[in-house]
Parts: C-alpha cells; sequence; structure tokens
C-alpha cells in the first residue's frame, strides 16, 4: 500500500529487454536520490509513477536499482517504457502517517493532459480521463496521477467525438511544491498520465452492485 506522497524523484537510466519478442518485458535500471535506498532491500515495493514494481537488485551505494516489469504492465501503464524522470513512494509502513490517502500502486487506466498552465502562485492541471473510470470520480474526492494524491476540483463529463472516446475531464489544482517535488512539472498538454481511482470507491461499487452484473473497471495490474 502507498499513500500518494511522492518521496522522491527517479530517472530511468537504461532499459533492457527480458527476451526477443513482443510478449517479453522489461528490465529498467532506476538511479535514485542520494541516500534513498539506505532502507530498501531487494523483494521491496516501490511506486513507480504509481505502478507498483518489486525491486530485483539494488546498489545502495550509486543509488541504483533495477526493475522488472512485464509485457503487460507496460502496455497497461505509460512512462515506464522510456529514459525519464519518474515520481518514486516507498511502500507504506503500519506506523507511517497517512498524508495523502489509500493507494494500491495498481493502475486503472490512462489519461491525457488537455491543460496545463500556471494560474497565480498555483498550476491547473486538466486530464481527459476513459469513459470506464468517470463514474468513480466526485468533486472534492481523491485520484492519483502518476502516483501523486490530488484532490478533484471539478469533473465534466465529455461526449465523445471524432478524435476522443466519451470520458470525462477533471481539473486539479497544483500548488508549487507538489510542482517542484514531483516529476507533475513536466507534464504538458497530451501527456499520458496513469491514473489510479480512489481504493474505497471500488467497495462502494461491489457493496452496491448486484451479484449477477460485473464490474466495468478493470485494473491494470
Amino acid at each position: 500500500m502507498f499513500t500518494g506522497i511522492i518521496t522522491g524523484m527517479g530517472r530511468i537510466v537504461a532499459i533492457h529487454s527480458l527476451g526477443s519478442s513482443s510478449n517479453h518485458g522489461k528490465r529498467l535500471t532506476i538511479q535514485a536520490p542520494p541516500g534513498y535506498l539506505d532502507d530498501v532491500g531487494l523483494g521491496d515495493s516501490i511506486a513507480h509513477n504509481g505502478a507498483c514494481m518489486t525491486v530485483t537488485s539494488l546498489d545502495a551505494a550509486a543509488s541504483q536499482f533495477t526493475i522488472d516489469i512485464s509485457a503487460e504492465s507496460l502496455a497497461k501503464t505509460c512512462g515506464l517504457d522510456r529514459p525519464g524522470i519518474i515520481n518514486l513512494e516507498k511502500a507504506l509502513r503500519a506506523n507511517d502517517r497517512l498524508g495523502g490517502h489509500l493507494v494500491s500502486g495498481h493502475v486503472d487506466g490512462i489519461g491525457r493532459v488537455t491543460h496545463f498552465a500556471q494560474i497565480g502562485e498555483s498550476w491547473e492541471l486538466r486530464i481527459r480521463t476513459p469513459q470506464a473510470l468517470a463514474k468513480y470520480l466526485a468533486y472534492k474526492g481523491s485520484i492519483t496521477v502518476n502516483g501523486v494524491s490530488l484532490t478533484v476540483n471539478r469533473v465534466a463529463d465529455l461526449p465523445g467525438d471524432t478524435e476522443n472516446e466519451p470520458g470525462c475531464e477533471v481539473s486539479i489544482n497544483l500548488i508549487p511544491h507538489t510542482v517542484q517535488n514531483t516529476a507533475l512539472g513536466q507534464l504538458a498538454a497530451g501527456s499520458p498520465v496513469n491514473l489510479e481511482i480512489d481504493l474505497i470507491a471500488r467497495y462502494v461499487e461491489r457493496m452496491l452492485q448486484d451479484s449477477s452484473t460485473p464490474s466495468t473497471l478493470s485494473s491494470a495490474l
């Protein structure tokens, strides 16, 4: 489990194929901030842009570690298939503060940034989400964007058009601290982002759902 409070910004510095076909995954080498791996061991879970992955090797002295990511996970996430800056969060400890909200590290869908601009001292981030996630998004509710716990300021349902399927757009306010201390500051209109809906919304749907009706939400990881 995670909280959506980013504990460091890493960088994917190398990508190696785990096989010769598209059915094989990749091994990613991550450069972490100095000292970040001091309390990390083999097999620990770290969220990478919101996707929970297992540490498969590490070199604490060099602040580097590797993860193996399957072809399925690569297909259902974004930002983990090329070198670049990513958000990192270590798994939640039982005695940690829950500063954001309960986050599982399982990506539910990929959204796309429609607007990202500074307004006063803050930034407005608008994201178009898949239709399957729309009913889980609410005003003042929580959403995880590339691993960052954020509060929804506005939700607008959107019809389909020649370029997009029906969906919804969420508007989020980012304070300067968030922009400066996460990789969200690298976003621009058109950028894809990993989304995870509020964990509690999953259980509410399940409890209200008729047992004969399958859920419309299929988690990616």
